[in-house]
């Protein structure tokens, strides 16, 4: 009897243990691209203390890939990391980048995420014409959660911080709009791609 309750606690560990790395090796790998795309470098733009990275990117991959939580994890894993002192965010910040200009962007990243994650809806690529109406659904989804979203909470802590208006810092990141819509159709194209390949 003994035997049996020892096989049956072990094997319900063990389960446990599996649903807990299917569940968060996404969210950790997300967390490691968007350190990656911060360090492979960044253009500063003239005007504007933030500068271009391909995190936006990063962040508009996850939520068209990812579940909610999955994606939600993984800005909060990767916002944590830096808070905690790791060299992280654009041009290797950690903690101090959490309280200066690129401030709201980074934090405006969870809920842009979370946005972008529940807009996105199901993938069907069973056609050309259902293929391309989820390429156009994702692509509405990144660039309400990935742009919308982030920039509203970057433009918002960016004026408090720099005493600039809203208007004049949304002027100053005019250049920074037009690349994430960029990004969000090559995101948009590359993720229904993905899905179609994995069917």
């Amino acid at each position: 009897m003994q035997t049996t309750h020892t096989t049956t606690s072990v094997a319900a560990t063990s389960s446990l243990v599996r649903r807990i790395i299917a569940a968060s090796w996404k969210p950790v790998l997300f967390t490691v691209l968007l350190w990656l795309s911060a360090a492979a470098g960044e253009i500063p733009i003239p005007g504007t203390p933030v500068p271009i990275t391909l995190q936006t990117f990063v962040v508009m991959l996850a939520g068209l890939m990812l579940t909610w939580r999955q994606a939600g994890s993984a800005l909060a894993l990767y916002i944590a990391a830096g808070a905690i002192g790791l060299p992280v965010f654009a041009g290797g910040a950690s903690t101090m980048a959490l309280v200066g200009p690129s401030a709201g962007f980074i934090f405006g990243f969870l809920p842009g995420v979370v946005v972008i994650a529940l807009l996105r809806g199901k993938a069907d690529t069973s056609s050309a014409a259902h293929a391309a109406l989820t390429t156009v659904r994702y692509l509405f989804a990144a660039i309400i959660g990935g742009v919308a979203v982030v920039y509203a909470f970057g433009f918002l802590v960016q004026s408090a911080l720099t005493g600039a208006s809203i208007a004049a810092v949304a002027m100053a990141s005019l250049g920074f709009v037009a690349g994430d819509i960029v990004k969000a159709a090559v995101a948009a194209v590359a993720t229904t791609g993905l899905t179609k390949l994995s069917r």
